[in-house]
């Protein structure tokens, strides 16, 4: 248990400092060490987390500073399923209470948080979710609940955009 927890305070100061990194190389305020790059390349923050996403936005979706508005995959999620233990990882753009609404939303299907971590930059925020299947959970695949974390967030989204319009 140990172990898990110092892996996972690992993968969180990572997770931190890419997003920091990305900052800096988008604004100009970074050098490389490679001459041979005129110019660093600045991919998706967070892109290098995410191996085999069951759902995934391109650069073109995500748009300038991320912000914009998509109607195909509404965050970059993958799941890896072992046993009972999910691993979960969904970029996606900040909405207000977005997190609060999610971990509801975990629970109502059976899914226990054991452990988050949330990464923010600009608009974007990173969750690393470490989550058990419990009894009587629907979800019987890491695409399945792939599937509805991406149904979790389109709710919240169009919640938000409900909101704004009233």
């Amino acid at each position: 248990g140990g172990a898990i927890e110092f892996v996972k305070e690992l993968e969180h100061i990572l997770q931190s400092l890419e997003a920091k990194k990305f900052a800096l190389l988008e604004h100009g305020n970074v050098t490389t060490n490679d001459e041979s790059d005129q110019k660093p390349k600045i991919g998706s923050p967070f892109g290098q987390f995410f191996a085999y996403p069951q759902f995934s936005c391109s650069e073109s979706q995500l748009g300038n500073k991320y912000t914009s508005q998509s109607k195909a995959a509404i965050a970059d999620i993958e799941v890896t399923l072992i046993e009972t233990h999910a691993n979960v990882r969904v970029l996606s753009r900040r909405r207000v209470r977005q997190l609060s609404k999610m971990v509801a939303a975990f629970q109502s299907v059976f899914l226990t948080i054991l452990h988050l971590n949330v990464t923010t930059l600009d608009s974007l925020v990173l969750y690393s979710i470490s989550a058990k299947v419990e009894e009587g959970c629907q979800l019987n695949s890491a695409d399945d609940i792939a599937g509805a974390v991406h149904h979790m967030l389109r709710i919240i989204e169009e919640e938000a955009i409900l909101g704004c319009h009233t």
